[in-house]
């Protein structure tokens, strides 16, 4: 089995494109140590902590929908409701295995595991 370094996702609301093109589907990259550090000396992180976010997605973001580039631009104009689930996303691929339940069918017994970080609405940790 090869080490999964991408996951797609589809994004709650979508990013709307200047032509007015919905994008909903894309893939996100695990990060690199380099991902993490780099954008701290971005003059825009030293004066807005809170853009770091911005910068990480856009590094990390490989695909969205049929865009060429995904770049600051691009996540700046996500709607507030596609960061926070980017943000989470993020987080849940990056940070280690998932939470794990173990379930039963009501039907059959048939014991088998769920992974709730994938779940919407779930945090992970």
């Amino acid at each position: 089995m090869a080490f999964q370094t991408e996951y797609e996702f589809i994004l709650p609301k979508g990013y709307v494109d200047e032509e007015g093109t919905l994008h909903k589907r894309g893939v996100m990259r695990l990060a690199t140590a380099a991902d993490e550090i780099l954008p701290m000396r971005d003059p825009r992180v030293q004066s807005n902590p809170g853009y770091l976010s911005i910068i990480l997605l856009s590094r990390v973001i490989t695909r969205l929908g049929d865009l060429n580039m995904i770049d600051t631009r691009t996540v700046e104009r996500f709607f507030t409701a596609d960061l926070a689930f980017l943000q989470n996303f993020y987080r849940q691929i990056n940070e280690g295995d998932g939470v794990q339940v173990k379930t039963a069918c009501p039907k059959c017994d048939h014991e088998f595991d769920v992974d709730m970080a994938f779940l919407p609405g779930t945090s992970g940790a």
